[in-house]
């Protein structure tokens, strides 16, 4: 709701989404997150008469879905850890150089992206590709399932490192030279488009009595997050933290020099015509995994327990590099962990309380790295770190970030993905002039909290032994 000076949010319906695996092949549910989408909409007629002024569905990037000629799913989309991609990015950069790839996308060289997963499918000469008549890109399938609407938003399609870096153009030429066909990709189109109105058959199913508008907004929900980050400005970084930690800033203009592509840097589409300019760092994911692990083992912990669990642990006394391929998708993340510290010639986290710290603080000592890069990529300072997305809420993170990183660290929102596509929404409808605008209103909308860096001279030298052991340096 939007009173004219703020917005509210209200949630009606929240559902699980994780990948299912099925013997060889890792999937995505996206039947069951269609249910889920339905409920939603379904719950907002029930609770309100007034009619809905947009509907837009922001997703995680790189993954897709396969339609046939008559507009079917070809499948349930494979998850980007599946380990279809193991090889590919190697196999890729040998017939097709980083240098040329990153010129044409400007785009992070990460295993997981759309292109190695395309390739792996031309490369096995997979049936589900050969069939297909349109590649869909996740929140693109759900906005057909809307509209009837076949397109791929902006945002999301520059994640998947074939599209023309900067340019709403698909990179076809590289397709090319890989032997992954073309002709499956779709029209590409701003944030902000409206796609169409709710298609009468699923507004009544969800009892809507009008049919809203389908509003794509910034589809990749790190896009929508950095939309909805207060006070973003050149003298400060952005932290979207969940799964996965994007760091980084925004830009006018792409950077796809030498340094950015040594560094492994991202130039991802953002709103109002920016770039963000970001690294993917692997965020929670260590800490969930390890929770999950623990539950299966009959140690079921709450978030609070675990951030209490680690302050009992001895401080920096096991690091890892949280992008180190040990932790793409092992097994027993604990394990993994601990394995990785034998090898590194450090004491292994042995108790639960040992492998949060180690996640966490080693999380921290990251971001640093990533922060002081863009520093030197872009020239400029950055003086504040703002969190947002669920990992705001872990204070003790927020709070190591700022002593690691030695900068102020302002948390919150929590729910920006949600709020920056709202924002979209309400620019697209007039509702909102510019995002500049939108931005005040999310800063009138939240309560943030800020946490100064305390000094401490142990982090320096973890920072040096952890880029000693991860070959940062």
């Amino acid at each position: 709701r939007w009173d004219g000076r703020r917005f509210e949010l209200s949630e009606l319906h929240r559902f699980d989404n994780g990948p299912i695996a099925v013997p060889g092949t890792l999937h995505w549910d996206v039947l069951r997150l269609w249910e889920g989408i339905k409920e939603g909409i379904a719950r907002y007629a029930a609770a309100h008469r007034e009619p809905l002024a947009g509907i837009g569905v922001d997703t995680w990037g790189v993954d897709f879905a396969l339609l046939d000629r008559a507009g079917r799913l070809l499948g349930n989309p494979v998850c980007y850890r599946d380990s279809r991609t193991n090889g590919m990015l190697e196999e890729v950069t040998g017939r097709v150089s980083r240098q040329a790839i990153f010129a044409r996308t400007g785009i992070q060289f990460l295993q997981i992206n759309t292109l190695y997963q395309l390739y792996s499918m031309a490369r096995a000469r997979d049936p589900q590709l050969e069939a297909a008549d349109t590649l869909l890109m996740i929140p693109d399938l759900f906005n057909y399932w809307l509209t009837g609407r076949k397109a791929a938003e902006y945002t999301d399609a520059s994640t998947t490192q074939f599209m023309r870096v900067g340019e709403p153009r698909w990179a076809t030429d590289l397709l090319d030279e890989l032997g992954v066909p073309t002709r499956i990709l779709p029209e590409i189109i701003a944030p902000g488009t409206v796609l169409g109105p709710l298609r009468p058959e699923v507004a009544a199913e969800v009892e809507l009595a009008h049919a809203p508008p389908v509003i794509a907004p910034a589809s990749h929900d790190t896009a929508s997050a950095v939309a909805a980050v207060p006070g973003l400005d050149e003298r400060s970084a952005y932290i979207s933290s969940g799964t996965w930690s994007l760091v980084g800033v925004e830009t006018r203009a792409p950077v796809v020099d030498e340094r950015a592509l040594e560094l492994n840097f991202t130039n991802e589409g953002g709103v109002a015509g920016t770039v963000r300019l970001l690294k993917n760092v692997t965020g929670l994911w260590l800490l969930q995994e390890c929770r999950r692990r623990w539950t299966r083992a009959g140690r079921p912990y709450g978030w609070e327990e675990l951030l209490s669990l680690a302050e009992q642990a001895p401080p920096l006394a096991s690091l890892v590099d949280p992008d180190a391929p040990d932790f793409l998708a092992p097994p027993d993340m604990p394990s993994a962990l601990r394995e990785y510290c034998r090898r590194t010639d450090q004491p292994a986290p042995e108790s639960d309380a040992a492998a949060v710290r180690c996640s966490l603080e080693s999380l921290a000592l990251k971001y640093r790295l990533v922060i002081e890069s863009i520093e030197r990529l872009t020239g400029r300072p950055i003086e504040v770190i703002r969190v947002v997305g669920g990992g705001c809420r872990n204070r003790l993170l927020n709070q190591w970030t700022a002593d690691c990183c030695g900068r102020p660290v302002v948390a919150g929102p929590a729910e920006a993905t949600a709020l920056g596509n709202v924002l979209v929404q309400a620019i697209a409808a007039g509702v909102l002039p510019d995002i500049g605008a939108a931005r005040q209103a999310v800063a009138a909308s939240v309560e943030l909290e800020r946490f100064e860096p305390r000094p401490a001279a142990d982090w320096d030298a973890a920072y040096r032994r952890l880029s000693q052991i991860a070959g940062w340096e």
